[in-house]
């Protein structure tokens, strides 16, 4: 479906589980460039859903308006992220279930710039680009430590974005041997997720 927001629709797909309350509503998104149908996406959504959560995968604006970039500022994309979140987490089926923000890469800098606003439970934060590749004075550093909430963040040793320190998490989980992608075993990166979400939302 689409929901429109003060940047433009954006397209929610929702997995919700049956009758009663959901342990979670996980609200994920893509990285600048790709979709929600990204492979440790995909496989954090089903383990997540086959948990009792409720998930919606969100595609951002510009992408929904065909645009491959973001662009530079974070305001709008912020703006709009909140307002979409705001209407999935409304709808009566949902109301009051813990709020956890999740995405890659670019998604993860919005999980994490709105977590305090959108009053989060937690914060997953997959593949965060640390800085642009070959900048390391660069630092996004900054963005995580403002997420305010319980965090995991979980990145490969190899990744040309960098990989966080471990204080500026809660939880950080080095994947050794891959890359940006982290593409090598989403399952067992889906199963990271979903145990630290049980010991940290509920």
């Amino acid at each position: 479906m689409e929901i429109e927001t003060p940047r433009g629709p954006a397209r929610v797909e929702l997995d919700a589980p049956g009758p009663g309350k959901p342990r979670y509503l996980l609200a994920i998104t893509h990285g600048a460039g790709g979709g929600v149908d990204a492979p440790d996406i995909a496989a954090v959504s089903a383990a997540a859903a086959a948990e009792g959560a409720a998930v919606a995968r969100i595609t951002q604006p510009y992408r929904v308006a065909g645009r491959r970039m973001p662009g530079s500022a974070t305001g709008p994309q912020d703006e709009a992220w909140r307002s979409v979140v705001e209407q999935v987490r409304a709808w009566p089926e949902l109301a009051g279930a813990p709020l956890v923000l999740a995405g890659r890469s670019n998604g993860a800098r919005v999980a994490c710039r709105t977590a305090a606003a959108l009053e989060a439970a937690a914060v997953v934060a997959l593949a965060f680009p640390l800085h642009p590749p070959g900048r390391p004075e660069r630092s996004r550093a900054g963005e995580l430590r403002g997420a305010g909430v319980p965090t995991l963040v979980v990145n490969g040793d190899r990744d040309p974005f960098g990989v966080p320190d471990p204080a500026d998490a809660t939880t950080l989980v080095v994947r050794q041997g891959e890359r940006h992608d982290l593409a090598k075993d989403v399952e067992s990166l889906a199963a990271v997720v979903v145990e630290w979400l049980a010991r940290h939302v509920g």
